[in-house]
């Protein structure tokens, strides 16, 4: 699907908007304004399936409907199967619900000192900023909040979680999230930013953002300076498909990383969308292109309505262990479980070691050759 001599491709332009003015299309508020979030504003460009649109029904009270442009030019509107359709377009088969989805797969609510903040692990904390994002990912784990379909009615007190975190020394770590904390203005982000830096103990902050994706026009020379101030700031980006990798979130990338803000990647393990070795390795390679380390590869969470989009866990197993000794070390992913209830990040590894003894360590490399290592 996406042979190496075509990695030099990077999908790029204006698609269904080319007749709109390109300083229009360039502004990330024109794109969050004309964001398609209708039945009827899709079927303009495409036509819908009757699975698809019985998924409007019910992401009428589940999970909102909302694509930019930018990232609705990616999809192949002919084929029913495009990877890129398949992350934001309704299905029926949200409906369908097993016992053991939850609308809480990682027990985040269980965690929640004060509300917006989830205070998991020892010594770093998951800021929850808003409950917006530009675009919808129909996976989503915090369906629940995300959007306000289901009535969550999440409105984060800002002072009261910086508060949290000020008198807790054991937190080093902040990640802000949400939805997508780089929907916030210029202004209030700065001032988050500027909060969490006066805080002694709080070593460093990451922010995780799908934005450089849905929307790159976000990424702004003012963005950047508000940004480029911090200089413990880290950031991840959610990239799940080689199509995503296009020529503007490249750009964006770029920026990014001039400003002194290290990149990585985490990407969802999806059915019929990203779960093969050729895929996985084109996105990866991507990314390194971009300067973006390819950091976790997700299961997908148990949330409600997700069996049709998640993979066989040891599909994800064989992608890691193909792709050791077939690219560098640097750019495999660590493969995770984010354990239902709330039991953090597990990895899951391929069994490298065959047999041991009280003197010997006996392994196999990536071609099948056994090796043996003293104890």
């Amino acid at each position: 699907m996406f042979p190496e001599d075509k990695l030099s491709k990077w999908p790029s332009g204006q698609g269904h908007w080319i007749n709109i003015p390109k300083s229009d299309w360039g502004d990330w508020r024109w794109q969050m304004k004309n964001r398609l979030t209708k039945r009827e504003h899709i079927e303009k460009f495409l036509s819908l399936s009757e699975e698809e649109s019985k998924g409007f029904e019910i992401a009428a009270g589940k999970l909102l409907v909302s694509v930019t442009p930018h990232f609705f030019n990616l999809i192949n509107t002919t084929d029913p199967n495009c990877p890129i359709r398949k992350q934001v377009i309704p299905s029926f088969l949200e409906s369908v619900t097993s016992l053991q989805e939850s609308n809480d797969p990682v027990g985040e609510e269980g965690s929640m000192p004060v509300p917006g903040i989830v205070h998991r692990y020892p010594d770093r904390i998951l800021f929850l900023v808003t409950d917006r994002c530009a675009s919808y990912c129909r996976y989503c784990t915090r369906s629940r909040l995300v959007s306000n379909a289901s009535g969550y009615g999440f409105r984060p007190n800002y002072k009261e979680c910086i508060d949290y975190i000020k008198n807790n020394k054991s937190i080093r770590d902040v990640l802000i999230s949400g939805g997508d904390p780089l929907l916030l203005s210029d202004e209030k982000l700065e001032s988050l930013l500027c909060s969490l830096a006066q805080i002694e103990h709080v070593e460093f902050v990451r922010i995780g953002s799908r934005i450089p994706v849905f929307m790159p026009q976000r990424i702004t020379d003012s963005l950047l300076n508000s940004l480029g101030r911090h200089h413990n700031l880290w950031m991840s980006i959610h990239v799940n498909h080689p199509t995503e990798c296009t020529a503007e979130l490249k750009d964006a990338c770029s920026k990014i990383v001039r400003s002194g803000i290290p990149l990585g990647n985490q990407s969802v393990l999806l059915k019929g969308i990203n779960d093969d070795l050729q895929t996985m390795r084109s996105l990866i390679h991507r990314l390194m292109m971009m300067k973006v380390r390819p950091y976790y590869l997700y299961q997908c969470d148990l949330v409600s309505g997700s069996s049709h989009l998640r993979a066989d866990v040891n599909k994800g197993v064989e992608i890691i262990e193909k792709l050791r000794g077939h690219t560098t070390g640097y750019s495999i992913p660590q493969f995770v479980i984010d354990a239902p209830g709330g039991g953090g990040k597990i990895p899951i590894n391929p069994n490298y070691i065959k047999q041991e003894s009280k003197e010997l360590i006996e392994m196999k490399n990536f071609e099948g050759e056994t090796f043996s290592y003293p104890k």
